[in-house]
């Protein structure tokens, strides 16, 4: 049957819709954010107050319960755990999971409040408490910078003009730096000298204190000039500290001994704090790291390229003997995991497209695969790219969840097309009535399928912020699978499918497979109560088990990559810890080089 004037029109312009969205579609992909992880918040906080000198008995009465009285005050807090040592408290405070990322900032600002007035209940000593509430800054690439040859001072010097370029990169959020050993200047007393020089430890803070403020000194008008007046003694240098004059006590009872220079009672010299806060070492040689965060939105694997070309460049203007090395390196993990994710998407396709050459026949297959398959995934990464939905662990998660569903609103069409093909049928009445009769029953069985995932998203836990992705794919690709089955599907069917003219009474269900199937539910129904029982036990049985199967927030992980916690007994000292460690490295290092 020959085609009408406006069935050209419609066929023509639902086929040139299609290329349109394939093209669109790939366009749509190279331009999504590649992350390892969804984003999410971390709906907690830590309070951080340090107390040098106290028991661990003093931190608790004198800071910690304070704080956490003070702290659970507040509505928003779900519950308070604290960790009160020598020297130092802590306090983690856990929000309630009703409270959403958008809302977070102004209830960590109302924490601060609430901390900051429960400063003043402090005693003398207690330093200023810290609000750490940015755990949801992820490091995805970390550096180790080594030097031989070089001081600490130097390999400071150069590590902090990395970080200076690495943080204009674009795409960077933040580059954090871990390793440094701070410089003191330190003044070592000999108690005989103070003693011969009658000056005292504390005389010898307070003059070196006020010696080295900066005050605003005045100025001076010179004609229709304003001078400002900037004064003397500051220092600059552990010798500006020695000249600094000091005035002595009394030897014996008589006699003054006036001012004395301090560089004559004590020594001054520059040096690192001693015992270090930490210490870092890449392959057993001292380092300092280099941590760098993206931005939101951001692709990690884009990022990992332009860090890559801008370390080149830094890399060639660095001097010899310092060296930098990759510690951990996101990019190249998530760039792999994409990499996977397509390969097993296209052998999905072409195993999808197998069942179905067998249960349909080939023509049939290409149909559902073109359309059910290809045109769906293809037009999802549109949406992804309007939505801004990023291609990481959940999305692609989702991809291949509904794989098996997105298929199926285009079988029942071309089904259905097959059928009234085989009976005669001309191919436009044909793909009308495919597609219109089922069209509200597969809208339902679709939007029955979405609303399935929906308590993952509603989830006001951290696993719905999480897996929120999940049920967005989900309907996005179900949901574009029924538009393509009512509206493409018919089209292609009609360009591809055979008809069969002149087979009005065939029966293609008339066959040996559909003839035992036949019985099957004729058998089914007739024991219909018994059936029913079986299937109520099935369901008892499926809810009774469910507490066997192991729950996790996080699926495991992939990555060859693995952190070993090493804890002494409290009080050791820091270079104790670090022999320890290096004893873990010489034999994890021996393992690797008998293995390679």
């Amino acid at each position: 049957m020959k085609l009408t004037g406006a069935a050209v029109k419609r066929r023509t312009f639902t086929l040139f819709a299609a290329f349109v969205l394939v093209l669109a579609g790939i366009a749509s992909y190279f331009t999504l954010g590649q992350l390892e992880d969804p984003e999410f918040t971390i709906k907690n906080a830590v309070v951080v107050t340090a107390y040098p000198g106290a028991s661990p008995k003093e931190v608790e009465l004198e800071v910690t319960d304070r704080l956490e009285l003070a702290i659970q005050q507040l509505p928003q807090v779900k519950y308070v755990s604290s960790f009160s040592r020598q020297g130092l408290s802590q306090i983690t405070v856990a929000i309630q999971p009703q409270y959403r990322s958008a809302q977070l900032p102004q209830v960590w600002d109302e924490l601060r409040r609430k901390v900051s007035d429960t400063r003043r209940q402090f005693p003398p000593g207690v330093g200023e408490p810290r609000v750490v509430d940015d755990f949801g800054d992820v490091y995805g690439f970390l550096l180790g910078v080594v030097a031989d040859g070089f001081s600490d001072a130097d390999l400071e010097r150069y590590v902090d003009g990395l970080r200076k370029e690495l943080s204009l990169v674009k795409g960077v959020a933040r580059v954090e730096v871990w390793g440094v050993q701070p410089e003191c200047i330190y003044l070592d007393v000999s108690q005989s000298r103070l003693a011969n020089a009658g000056v005292s430890v504390d005389q010898i803070r307070n003059t070196v204190q006020q010696q080295n403020l900066v005050v605003d000194a005045g100025s001076i008008d010179v004609g229709n000039q304003r001078v400002q007046v900037a004064t003397t003694g500051m220092f600059w240098t552990p010798e500006d500290i020695a000249d600094l004059s000091i005035r002595g006590g009394l030897i014996g009872k008589t006699e003054p001994v006036g001012l004395v220079r301090l560089g004559d009672i004590v020594e001054v010299r520059r040096d690192y704090q001693e015992p270090p806060v930490a210490l870092m070492r890449v392959d057993g040689r001292p380092a300092i790291g280099l941590a760098v965060t993206n931005q939101p939105g951001v692709s990690i694997v884009e990022l990992g390229r332009a860090l890559d070309r801008r370390l080149a460049e830094l890399t060639a203007k660095l001097p010899v003997g310092i060296e930098i090395q990759r510690v951990a390196w996101q990019g190249d993990l998530v760039s792999h995991s994409i990499v996977d994710f397509v390969k097993n998407l296209i052998a999905a396709v072409l195993i999808v497209l197998a069942v179905l050459w067998v249960a349909m026949g080939l023509r049939p297959a290409l149909v559902v695969g073109i359309t059910g398959l290809v045109l769906v995934i293809l037009g999802t990464f549109i949406f992804m790219a309007v939505l801004k939905i990023d291609l990481q662990r959940m999305s692609l998660g989702a991809l291949v969840i509904a794989m098996g569903m997105m298929v199926d609103n285009a079988i029942v069409v071309v089904d259905n097309m097959m059928v009234r093909l085989g009976r005669g049928m001309n191919r436009e009445e044909a793909a009308i009535e495919s597609a219109s009769k089922p069209a509200m029953p597969l809208l339902g069985a679709t939007a029955i399928a979405i609303l399935a995932f929906y308590p993952i998203a509603a989830s006001t836990e951290n696993a719905g912020e999480y897996c929120a992705s999940l049920f967005s794919m989900v309907a996005i690709s179900l949901g574009f699978s029924w538009i393509v089955a009512i509206t493409v599907t018919p089209v292609v069917g009609m360009l591809m499918l055979k008809s069969r003219q002149g087979a009005e009474s065939a029966d293609p269900y008339d066959t040996r497979f559909f003839r035992a199937y036949r019985k099957l539910l004729t058998g089914a129904l007739r024991m219909r109560i018994p059936v029913i029982l079986v299937f109520v036990v099935l369901l008892i049985g499926s809810g009774t088990s469910f507490r066997f199967v192991n729950q996790m927030f996080f699926p495991n992980s992939s990555r060859p990559q693995f952190m070993v916690d090493v804890w002494l007994p409290e009080g050791t000292r820091i270079e104790r810890t670090s022999e320890v460690l290096r004893s873990v490295e010489d034999l994890l290092g021996k393992n690797l080089r008998l293995k390679a």
